[in-house]
């Protein structure tokens, strides 16, 4: 007799993947038979299984460790509170790609169902109990991204930038698998949990080691961090801005939760070799990713090198490898996913039918035209160079306390330094909303009332995170207690 490999309890614990799998494959079967002028409700359907997914995922909130389907799936505080942070965020670009995509007669249903995909993918990320699950999880991702990025398939541009996409982040894959197969090899096993307790019994095993390098290697080039970065200024560019607003915000959530599963539940007991690694690559990113976007007149270009830096500070606190370090870095992905998605909203914001606001200079004079957007662009890009007392400062602070705390003096100086080179290519659009004339009849805010609303709550809610911060920075602590 087979034994029971699937129990109710199992299935319990996965209601939310569940439900977001179902959602989709129900999305795309309704949008086949929708008229293009009723894809509207397209929009609405995918935004009520955002909403149901979250009470799904509050209702039952974590509070111990749960384990599902022979411990390779997982439920804890931390894939929880990533979970939801991912369904607010991505609620967020649903109303910031409407009126862009409609523009552009891009206002398709699989937009919104391939988006729910990579969100499937994502929950089963931070939830993997064991490298199968994570792979799982990670190739829904990585496959639904690479057909976002194509979508528009008469430009040749965004069709360059998805062939980009999919050779680099299948090299990434790759990698990562082949560090996985390594780390097989030296501990007998494929859940997270025997891994760890291998490693810790391990001792100078070279096989082990060597799969910790790619799987790190794997997991930079996933996060975009210097030097495995070159594909992210290219496909940041050349994909619809709607689509970059989401693939540069939403998943780098999903990314920390990889890395944490990865390199804390599974090579934990390692952490003396691959804590150097990621300081040195955290270094790297905040270096070239700041030193690059100086030189940037593409704003598109300026936010992808923005976010290589953005990574090397999110890497300080996986450095730290304690529940302080994570706690940073989980607050520092959130803080940022938030940040991210109303950067590239600020691009849709001022796009229009037959043109994009991708360069620096189409932001001249929008202080005239428009001072309340021009004040909410500020806000952004305030909370991006790291200004008190917006959120991005207080994400700076407890990532470069937490490298403090791990005895990496040198690296916090350096991103200091960094911040501080930063701020100075976030005063270029600054200066260009406030203090020089516009172009021809200036920029110009989209119509769209759902767009505005949605962009001045993110943009406030920078500022209103950052005086109330501490709630969010409990929440992220309480998934990592000591």
């Amino acid at each position: 007799m087979l034994p029971n490999l699937v129990t109710i309890a199992d299935l319990h614990t996965l209601i939310p993947e569940i439900f977001v799998c179902s959602a989709a494959f129900g999305l795309l079967m309704v949008d086949l038979f929708l008229a293009p002028q009723r894809r509207g409700l397209t929009h609405f359907l995918a935004l009520l299984i955002l909403v149901a997914a979250t009470v799904l995922t509050v209702r039952d909130m974590a509070t111990v460790q749960t384990f599902a389907f022979s411990n390779f799936f997982v439920r804890d505080v931390a894939s929880d509170v990533l979970k939801v942070a991912m369904y607010a965020v991505t609620a967020f670009v649903f109303v910031y790609a409407k009126p862009f995509l409609q523009d552009r007669d891009l206002f398709k249903g699989e937009f919104y169902v391939l988006v729910l995909f990579a969100l499937l993918g994502m929950m089963l990320m931070v939830s993997a109990g064991g490298l199968v699950t994570l792979y799982l999880g990670l190739e829904l991702l990585a496959l639904s991204s690479y057909g976002l990025v194509g979508m528009d398939r008469d430009n040749r541009t965004a069709s360059e930038a998805a062939m980009k996409y999919f050779i680099l982040g299948s090299m990434a894959s790759g990698l990562l698998l082949y560090g996985m197969s390594m780390i097989y090899g030296a501990t007998g096993s494929l859940q997270l949990d025997e891994i760890y307790a291998a490693s810790a019994t391990a001792g100078s095993d070279t096989l082990l080691a060597m799969g910790v390098v790619f799987m790190l290697v794997g997991i930079a080039f996933k996060f975009g961090a210097a030097p495995f970065h070159m594909w992210v200024p290219d496909v940041y560019q050349g994909a619809p801005t709607a689509i970059t607003a989401f693939i540069g915000s939403v998943p780098k959530l999903a990314y920390f939760g990889m890395a944490y599963r990865l390199l804390e539940s599974g090579v934990g007991p390692l952490d003396v070799e691959w804590r150097e690694m990621l300081a040195w690559l955290a270094a790297a990113s905040l270096v070239v990713g700041n030193v690059f976007a100086l030189a940037q007149t593409n704003f598109k270009r300026l936010l992808a090198y923005s976010t290589i830096s953005h990574v090397g500070f999110l890497f300080m606190g996986l450095a730290n490898a304690s529940p302080m370090g994570y706690s940073a870095a989980m607050f520092y992905a959130m803080s940022y996913a938030v940040m991210g998605a109303a950067a590239f909203a600020a691009i849709m914001l001022l796009s229009r039918r037959g043109f994009d606001a991708e360069r620096i200079a189409d932001f001249r004079g929008l202080w005239k035209t428009n001072p309340l957007h021009a004040l909410l662009v500020l806000f952004i890009m305030a909370s991006l160079a790291g200004v008190p007392p917006f959120l991005g400062f207080w994400a700076k602070l407890v990532v470069i306390g937490a490298a403090l705390d791990a005895g990496m003096t040198w690296l916090a100086i350096l991103s200091v330094v960094c911040a501080v080179i930063g701020a100075f290519y976030y005063l270029r659009l600054i200066r260009a909303m406030f203090f020089e004339e516009p172009e021809g009849d200036g920029a110009q805010v989209h119509p769209d009332s759902h767009l505005r609303a949605a962009f001045a709550i993110n943009a406030v809610a920078l500022l209103v995170l950052g005086l109330f911060a501490q709630p969010l920075l409990h929440w992220c602590q309480a998934a990592f207690p000591v």
